[in-house]
């Protein structure tokens, strides 16, 4: 019988265990490399954008900006974004309040109870379809269905909108996080007596609320920034409104979209401070969840 190093010197493949490990070694490094390139051709343009957010809407910063009502003149210095961050906080908050619980009820039904049964089929397709519509399809949606029912715009009317375009996302990202849920975990707990539904509180939603709230708010980040169904449904306002469900109201991504088509180097400074604005509430709302998420979260001992 020949020996390995004979088949090696008759041109085989070098099959030894030290001729392997050099391989892997090469292979693990190639693919870091890799992982690596990947990972930094994504940093470069979000530091980028970051960068010019903060570079161009930083020296307009100020406590009038975030609390003075807006100016009546594109072209004028002074005046402020308050009644739109109010407005953002407002419809957005709306937004979410109907469309998260809605959206991880649903994922939660598609998952523990639905299955591959026709409704749950249905919805998920749904779903799917609907993840994959324009914001401005939702913007001229409820404008048919619910302004010129009510002959009124408000912020009531954008928070539908922008929970029409949370729903899907939510749904989705939900149910793939309880996938990721061991059943093992599920199966202990039905053994122990307690009931599906009390299962699915207790121990699946703590076990899957790290990656629920990253969905939750990859959903609300996205409805944040829309612009298109907020122009065609809350209208415009130039002072505050904190009433969701009566008058015309504003939010940030209406005002970043006015100024910034505006010729004035002002109006253009107002909507970079704007745009920093809505970044930054982003990026509070998202320590604030994962810090929730964290607290609650099933911890390995």
């Amino acid at each position: 019988m020949t020996t390995t190093l004979e088949r090696t010197s008759r041109g085989a493949p070098d099959l030894t265990r030290r001729a392997l490990s050099s391989r892997r070694r090469i292979t693990n490094q190639v693919a870091l490399g890799a992982i690596a390139l990947a990972l930094v051709i994504a940093i470069v343009p979000l530091g980028l954008v970051v960068y010019s957010v903060i570079s161009k809407g930083g020296g307009i910063m100020s406590g009038e900006f975030l609390t003075g009502d807006i100016s009546l003149s594109v072209r004028r210095a002074g005046g402020g974004m308050g009644p739109a961050i109010i407005g953002t906080l407002l419809i957005t908050g709306g937004a979410a309040l109907m469309a998260v619980p809605l959206g991880v009820l649903g994922a939660i039904y598609l998952n523990e109870y639905g299955k591959q049964r026709p409704l749950a089929r249905l919805i998920r397709m749904l779903a799917d379809i609907m993840t994959g519509v324009p914001s401005i399809i939702m913007g001229l949606f409820i404008y048919t269905i619910w302004v010129l029912t009510f002959e009124a715009r408000s912020g009531f009317a954008g928070a539908l909108a922008l929970a029409c375009l949370m729903l899907p996302v939510v749904i989705r990202s939900t149910e793939e996080m309880l996938k990721l849920v061991p059943d093992e975990l599920r199966q202990a707990s039905l053994a122990l007596g307690a009931r599906k539904w009390r299962t699915t509180v207790t121990v699946v939603l703590p076990a899957a609320i790290s990656g629920i709230t990253s969905g939750s708010l990859l959903a609300i980040a996205r409805a944040a920034g829309e612009t298109a169904p907020i122009i065609f449904v809350v209208g415009a306002v130039n002072a505050t409104n904190w009433n969701l469900f009566s008058g015309e109201n504003t939010a940030l991504p209406a005002q970043i979209f006015s100024n910034a088509s505006q010729p004035f180097q002002i109006a253009q400074d107002r909507a970079w401070g704007a745009a920093l604005t809505l970044i930054a509430i982003v990026l509070i709302f998202t320590i604030i969840a994962r810090f929730i998420a964290n607290r609650f979260a099933i911890k390995e001992r």
